[in-house]
């Protein structure tokens, strides 16, 4: 499939490209067994109100939606947010096209980031700037809820078309090819592009990432810096051993 003759291919931003992003929970999976931990966590602390910030297509959004939660969902991405709220039961969520400072004024009882989205925001500044807005959204008492993988683990170096390759069948699509393949390593950032190859007319589209690996120690400190209290750093139990899940509390 990769090598079909007179297909297009460009480069776009990761979740900017509308038909990139209409595949992204077929390839993501329909189980998200990730997402239904964070969902455990929302009841596990008696949650009624929930700020999930980088929501992309809304999948978690909706799932403490129908659960009974008061729910708005911040992403930067306009076509990350079109999938969302042509989902059902998209009218329970309060959707907001931007990030953690655009939803404010706001309180609710936790914010959540889930999968890449505190990762992706790799500039010291916007993270602060993040935290520091997710602080003022909680109430006293709030949590706010995020993972961030291990960088001692080194997730990159298994970024390869080789170990990561996977075609799936999608609606209207057909068959579509996608992998991650490890670009650059900088320190603490990496970039990395996730080829997705459309079988239906061979176009490719190459989407870059660039996640920031911080350290347990620095995202503590980012954390405390913001008025928080960090409870509790737990194991992800999708990536057991490889990830950090931040429970932190605001005082």
């Amino acid at each position: 499939m990769s090598d079909m003759q007179g297909s297009s291919r460009r480069t776009v931003e990761a979740y900017s490209d509308p038909r990139c992003v209409a595949v992204y929970d077929a390839l993501e999976g329909l189980q998200r067994s990730d997402l239904k931990v964070y969902a455990a966590i929302v009841e596990e602390f008696d949650a009624d109100s929930v700020l999930d910030v980088g929501c992309g297509t809304g999948t978690l959004a909706l799932m403490l939606a129908r659960q009974g939660c008061t729910v708005t969902a911040a992403d930067p991405s306009s076509a990350a947010l079109d999938v969302a709220q042509k989902k059902s039961d998209a009218e329970g969520v309060n959707w907001v096209h931007g990030t953690a400072p655009d939803v404010l004024p706001i309180q609710v009882d936790m914010t959540l980031m889930t999968a890449n989205a505190a990762q992706e925001i790799s500039a010291d500044r916007d993270w602060a700037e993040t935290v520091s807005a997710i602080h003022a959204a909680l109430r006293p008492g709030g949590r706010f809820v995020f993972e961030s993988r291990d960088p001692a683990k080194r997730a990159w170096e298994s970024w390869t078309k080789e170990k990561t390759r996977q075609v799936v069948e999608v609606a209207v699509e057909g068959q579509v090819e996608s992998w991650v393949q490890l670009r650059s390593v900088d320190g603490d950032t990496v970039v990395f592009d996730s080829p997705t190859i459309f079988q239906r007319d061979g176009e490719r589209i190459d989407a870059t990432s660039t996640l920031r690996f911080r350290s347990r120690e620095s995202l503590r400190q980012s954390l405390e810096s913001a008025g928080f209290c960090v409870d509790e750093i737990r194991d992800a139990p999708d990536r057991p051993g490889r990830e950090f899940v931040f429970v932190a509390r605001k005082v």
